[in-house]
């Protein structure tokens, strides 16, 4: 049974993260738009992103995971999250790869397309997940506050309410800043998108394969620190791995605009300055 019920407030900034998951992506892509960058390469990463990661991966780990080493692998938080990380990784990075090679061929006249794939990749997701999770989070709020949920719960099987109460019972205790946290990660999650796909970019204009391995590396290496730390159990672990995120976007950064000015022997746009 769930205890509680959810404040206001907190239901108004799950409101507030659910427009910022797509009202963000648009106003990159129409910033983007205004520096010159074509449209289509932003649909371009939104598709990818879809087929690559939010289908392909998931149908990998839904064979993988249910098996005995991938149970054993879940049961292992350092194992977890190098797995985690190094699928996210090949699905995404090859996703970008594919595309440049076959899509994007027509639109490689303009550097600045690369970022706008970025944006389209990172922005897909940033609606399909912070946008999907706090809709449903919103839905779940209402109905714990109208004493409705036991419709929800009453349609599921015995052995999966207890699983289902402890997902949405913390809905009753997080502060309600930390909804907006989503915000904050989600941008920084776009952020990386663009960095690596100007990586995949050059790595592809000039035939260097190692561009391709460096960002998937690059990816694994992000998704599993951050997965590390959000399952440590440390205290305030949530702010921690937005400070840790944080730097990581920083330093992938600096490392485009570096392949950036030596790929093109030019000064950055101000995109990326």
């Amino acid at each position: 049974m769930i205890t509680g019920t959810v404040s206001t407030i907190s239901i108004v900034m799950m409101g507030v993260a659910a427009i910022c998951s797509i009202a963000i992506p648009l106003l990159i892509l129409l910033y983007l738009k205004k520096k010159g960058a074509d449209v289509p390469p932003f649909l371009i990463g939104c598709l990818v992103m879809l087929v690559f990661a939010l289908i392909l991966e998931s149908i990998v780990h839904n064979i993988f995971l249910p098996t005995p080493v991938g149970k054993t692998v879940q049961n292992n938080i350092l194992m977890f999250a190098i797995y985690g990380g190094l699928m996210a990784g090949l699905f995404e990075e090859t996703g970008r790869l594919v595309a440049f090679k076959t899509v994007m061929k027509q639109f490689r006249d303009k550097d600045i397309n690369a970022i706008m794939y970025g944006a389209g990749h990172g922005g897909f997701e940033a609606m399909a997940i912070l946008g999907i999770t706090m809709i449903s989070n919103i839905v779940m709020s209402i109905m714990i506050n109208s004493g409705t949920i036991g419709t929800v719960t009453s349609a599921l099987p015995a052995e999966s309410v207890d699983v289902f109460i402890e997902q949405i019972q913390p809905l009753t205790t997080i502060a309600p800043a930390a909804f907006l946290l989503g915000i904050v990660e989600r941008i920084l999650a776009i952020t990386i998108h663009m960095a690596l796909s100007v990586l995949v970019w050059f790595g592809v204009k000039n035939n260097k394969l190692r561009m391709y391995v460096l960002s998937m590396l690059i990816h694994a290496v992000f998704d599993a620190v951050t997965v590390l730390i959000a399952k440590s159990g440390i205290a305030g672990a949530e702010y921690i791995t937005e400070v840790v995120i944080a730097i990581m976007v920083i330093g992938i950064v600096f490392l485009a605009r570096k392949v950036w000015i030596k790929e093109t022997k030019r000064t950055v746009p101000s995109v990326i300055r």
